[in-house]
């Protein structure tokens, strides 16, 4: 299952530490397996390939939160006890790797040296809830809410069998990302580690607050230039490789 369901393009055998990255509803595995080349020769980067595109494009769509948070544990379990590990998650990306990692806690006391989130409400927040109420049977409600986020050229809805499959990945990741809840028990904090929060500024606000009721551990926020896919402009992706990699290497490992 690993080859199916983990993309490593700069192999690094004898790093200190693995970044496991979780790409948006929708998004594939190329972007965020570029960062193996930026980070340091300490970290090696793994990037989460989904159902339903690249390489497992006929196998069926997840159906929900949870049976995809296990596919990952499962599949990553031998290497995520041989050493020590973060995640990075962006918008959908971020509440896959947090149910990852509440699972990985729960289930075998495991938990990452960082988690890095990016253009995601806090998972405690009622601010998911508004999103989760879009309805994802209708194309043109989720096509206004795709132009809202941009990252989706407008050239590429324009091409009929690119948009329809582009379409039908969106929802279907969205449609999971619907399952997914986390209720915040009273006293219980799940983390102990640090959490870094990104987003754009010319994104929509996040509720980001929650993240810090999550762990005992740091919470910092920072906000970057651009959108919903700030990420993916070049100077961000310098910024937060560097940040990242400072992060993970200050984590005394």
């Amino acid at each position: 299952g690993m080859e199916k369901l983990i993309v490593c393009g700069h192999k690094r055998p004898n790093a200190l530490c693995r970044l496991i990255c979780f790409p948006w509803a929708g998004g594939g595995t190329s972007q965020l397996t570029q960062w193996g080349k930026r980070l340091s020769n300490s970290i090696e980067v793994f990037c989460v390939r989904y159902p339903g595109r690249e390489t497992r494009f006929n196998e069926p769509f997840a159906k929900d939160m949870t049976s995809m948070a296990i596919e990952v544990t499962s599949v990553l379990l031998k290497e995520l006890q041989e050493k020590p590990f973060a995640f990075f998650g962006h918008s959908f990306g971020s509440y896959l790797s947090f149910a990852v990692a509440l699972h990985l806690k729960e289930k075998y006391g495991l938990e990452p040296v960082h988690l890095f989130v990016s253009g995601a409400h806090a998972p405690n927040s009622e601010a998911i809830l508004p999103i989760k109420s879009i309805s994802v049977s209708d194309d043109e409600e989720v096509i206004e809410y795709l132009q809202t986020v941009g990252g989706t050229p407008s050239e590429l809805l324009h091409n009929e069998d690119i948009r329809k499959h582009l379409l039908l990945t969106f929802k279907e990741d969205f449609r999971v990302f619907q399952t997914f809840s986390f209720e915040k028990a009273e006293m219980d904090i799940p983390f102990s580690c640090d959490i870094t929060c990104f987003n754009g500024g010319d994104d929509k606000p996040y509720d980001l607050q929650g993240w810090q009721e999550l762990t005992s551990g740091d919470t910092s926020f920072y906000e970057l230039p651009g959108g919903h896919f700030y990420l993916l402009e070049p100077s961000n992706e310098i910024f937060l490789t560097k940040h990242i990699t400072r992060c993970i290497e200050n984590a005394g490992l």
